[in-house]
C-alpha cells in the first residue's frame, strides 16, 4: 500500500525529523536521491547538459544542490533563477562553486533547447495556485517541446495543487517526478497526476513521523488480501448471492455483462431481475443465473447491483431493491433514483458526467476537482463513491480515500462499466465493505483491461470480462 499525506502532515513530520538531524541533513538526503535518479536518466553524466529551474524555496535549493553534484561529476550545469534575491543561499553557493553557470534571461531558450535534462525546482509543496509570469512562460516552453531532454520535477510538478490533484493554472508537465518521503495527492489524482510522468519515490526517513494516511493507493498484495477466500466447506450461499437489476429492451447487453461480472467476481449465485426478453438473453449466455421479472420474484439475495442499462420506467423496481436494506451498488441509470441519504452500506459508481448531474455542477468542474467532488458526494449520500475516469477515486463518508492505480484507456469502451458494476456487487455479496469491494473491483477491472488490450489492441467489454478470471487467479491463486 502506498500512503499519501497532506502538506500539513508532511511539514509536521519534517519538523520532527529535522529536530533529530544536523542542519541541512534532510535536504541532502533528498538531493542524493534526486541525483541518483537524474544520473540514471542521463546517458552518462559527464558532458551532459543540465538546466536547473530554481525558485526561491527549498525545492529550488534541492534543484541547485543536485545541479552542483551533477556538475562535479562532469555535467555542464546551467541555472535559471526565477527570484535571484530569494534563491536558496547554500544551494546557490554550492552550484557556483561546482562551476555552474547562471543563465541570462536572453539565453534561457537556447539553454533549454540544448538541455539533456531539465530540473523543475520552481515551486514546492507549500505553493498554491498556478504559475505566473516568467515561471508560467517557462512551463509553456517545456510543454511546447523547447527542450531536447527529459523534464524532471523535484517532489512534484510546479503549479499543481499537492493536496487536491487540481491544476488551477499554468503548470509544469514533467516526464519524471522524484518525490520525497511520502506520496502526494497531486501525484496520483488527475488532472495533476497526468503532469507527473514516471514517479520515483525517495525515502528520506519521514515514515515514523507520519500519521495514518487518509488517502492510499492499493497494490497487488493489498487486493489479494481483501479478496474473499471461500473455505473447503463453502457453498453457493456462503460465497454470496447477488441480485442484478440491470438491462432493458434498449440495452440488453448491459444485463449480460453485469451478470457476467458478478459470476466471475466470486458470487456463488446470481439472481437476475429484469424483463423476460432480457432474462432470456441472460440465461442463454449464463445458464447458471436465476432470473425473474422483478426484485421480489428472484428470491433472497445478500447484495444488489442496480442500474446498468436500466432505461426508464423502472423506478418501482429500484425502490423495491433499495427497500431491502441490503448492501447495494448503484450504477448508471439507477443513479437517477437515489434516496435522500443511504442508511445502509452503499457504493455509487458514477462517471464524471453522472456525478456532475447529481451534484448540480458542470462536468468540467468534476473533472478538474475529482477528489473534492467525490468526497462531497460521499458525504451528501452517506455512501462510498467510486468516481470512474482517468484516475478512479473512491471516497468514503468516513473521510478515507483510495485511488486506483490500474486504470487504462482500454476501458474506454461501452459496457466496461457494466462489468465493473457486476464485479463489485459480487464482492459486496461476498462480505466486503463498499470501500473494499469498490477498491478490489476497480483494481482487478483495470488489470483485466490491460490484459485484454495486450491481447486484442482495442478490447471490447466482452474482452475485458473474459480477461477477469485470469486476473483474479493471478491475484488470489487457485481456489482450494
Amino acid at each position: 500500500m502506498s500512503a499519501v499525506h497532506t502538506v500539513a502532515e508532511i511539514r509536521a513530520a519534517e519538523d520532527a525529523l529535522m529536530a533529530r538531524l544536523p542542519d541541512g541533513a534532510l535536504m541532502q538526503r533528498a538531493v542524493a536521491g534526486l541525483v541518483t535518479v537524474c544520473a540514471g536518466l542521463l546517458d552518462g553524466v559527464y558532458g551532459a547538459r543540465v538546466v536547473v529551474l530554481a525558485g526561491g524555496g527549498n525545492n529550488g535549493g534541492d534543484a541547485l544542490w543536485a545541479g552542483a553534484r551533477l556538475a562535479r561529476r562532469g555535467a555542464h550545469a546551467d541555472a535559471v533563477l526565477l527570484n535571484p534575491e530569494k534563491a536558496h543561499a547554500e544551494g546557490l553557493a554550492a552550484f557556483r562553486a561546482a562551476g555552474g553557470r547562471i543563465v541570462a534571461r536572453d539565453d534561457v531558450r537556447t539553454a533549454l533547447a540544448a538541455a539533456d535534462l531539465v530540473l523543475d525546482g520552481i515551486l514546492g509543496i507549500g505553493a498554491r495556485g498556478g504559475l505566473r509570469g516568467e515561471a508560467a512562460e517557462l512551463a509553456r516552453l517545456l510543454r511546447g517541446g523547447r527542450t531536447a531532454g527529459a523534464v524532471v520535477a523535484v517532489d512534484l510538478p510546479s503549479g499543481v495543487d499537492p493536496d487536491t490533484g487540481e491544476t488551477p493554472g499554468p503548470h509544469v508537465v514533467a516526464d519524471h517526478t522524484v518525490t520525497f518521503g511520502t506520496g502526494k495527492a497531486a501525484l496520483v489524482v488527475d488532472p495533476a497526476a497526468a503532469a507527473a510522468g514516471v514517479l520515483h519515490p525517495v525515502d528520506i526517513g519521514l515514515t515514523p513521523y507520519l500519521p495514518e494516511p487518509g488517502l492510499t493507493v492499493l497494490d497487488d498484495a493489498d487486493v489479494a488480501a481483501l479478496l474473499p477466500d471461500p473455505g473447503r466447506e463453502s457453498d453457493k450461499y456462503s460465497r454470496g448471492v447477488v441480485g442484478v437489476l440491470a438491462g432493458s429492451g434498449e440495452f440488453p447487453g448491459a444485463a449480460v455483462l453485469a451478470v457476467g461480472g458478478a459470476l466471475h467476481g466470486g458470487a456463488g449465485l446470481v439472481r437476475y431481475a429484469g424483463p423476460g426478453a432480457v432474462a432470456t438473453e441472460v440465461r442463454a449466455r449464463w445458464p447458471e443465473a436465476i432470473a425473474g421479472p422483478s426484485p421480489d420474484t428472484v428470491g433472497r439475495v445478500q447484495a444488489w447491483t442496480i442500474g446498468s442499462g436500466l432505461g426508464s420506467g423502472r423506478e418501482a423496481d429500484v425502490a423495491a431493491a433499495l427497500a431491502a436494506g441490503l448492501p447495494v451498488l448503484v450504477d448508471a441509470d439507477g443513479l437517477r433514483w437515489l434516496p435522500d441519504r443511504f442508511t445502509g452500506p452503499a457504493l455509487l459508481t458514477p462517471h464524471a458526467g453522472e456525478l456532475a448531474r447529481l451534484l448540480g455542477v458542470e462536468r468540467d468542474e468534476v473533472e478538474a476537482g475529482r477528489l473534492h467532488h467525490a468526497r462531497a458526494a460521499a458525504a451528501r449520500w452517506n455512501a462510498v463513491v467510486l468516481l470512474k475516469g482517468s484516475t478512479t477515486v473512491l471516497a468514503s463518508p468516513d473521510g478515507r480515500v483510495r485511488v486506483n492505480p490500474t486504470g487504462t484507456s482500454a476501458l474506454a469502451a461501452a459496457g466496461t462499466g457494466d462489468v465493473l458494476a457486476g464485479l463489485a456487487g459480487s464482492l459486496l455479496a461476498g462480505g466486503l465493505s463498499p470501500l473494499d469491494a469498490g477498491s478490489v473491483a476497480a483494481y482487478a477491472h483495470g488489470l483485466a483491461g490491460r490484459r485484454a488490450a495486450a491481447a486484442s489492441g482495442y478490447p471490447s467489454a466482452g474482452d475485458v470480462l473474459s480477461a477477469l478470471p485470469a486476473v483474479l487467479r493471478s491475484l488470489r491463486g487457485p481456489l482450494q
